[in-house]
């Protein structure tokens, strides 16, 4: 499977690293080459320093006809407008963007836009730990 990742965080680069052991084609874009410092030395992978944002960076980084896209940066703009990317403009059937907040995660997600929510599921995981039933914020939608 061809995954592109864009944003090399701990979230980003931890699922590059169990990715690329598994044997899938990995394809990780940041912003920053230090953020590529978090990759194993083993990496096998693609590391590309550019904007996930921009167009033309994901087609020179190679991410036209992946997989599955994931926008897994800190900027919950940026992780949107990257997967619209992905989806509109690149044509990646599988597309998930990092969104921190539940309200705007929701939103996203009622225009058509698959997003994960780290708040909600956290919360969640929290809620189900001590035994409380769940928030009804958004988690993956």
């Amino acid at each position: 499977m061809k995954i592109v990742i864009v944003g090399c965080g701990r979230v980003g680069a931890s699922a590059a690293e169990l990715w690329d052991a598994a044997g899938h084609e990995v394809i990780v874009i940041d912003i920053s080459t230090r953020a590529f410092e978090r990759l194993p030395s083993d990496f096998q992978g693609v590391a590309v320093r550019g904007d996930g944002t921009d167009e033309d960076v994901l087609r020179r980084a190679g991410a036209e006809g992946g997989d599955l896209f994931l926008a897994l940066t800190e900027g919950d703009n940026r992780n949107v407008m990257a997967a619209q990317l992905a989806t509109e403009a690149l044509g990646i059937d599988r597309v998930i963007a990092k969104i921190n907040d539940p309200v705007r995660s929701k939103a996203y997600a009622e225009l058509g836009i698959s997003t994960v929510c780290r708040t909600g599921l956290m919360i969640d995981a929290i809620n189900d730990s001590l035994g409380f039933p769940p928030s009804g914020l958004a988690g993956m939608l």
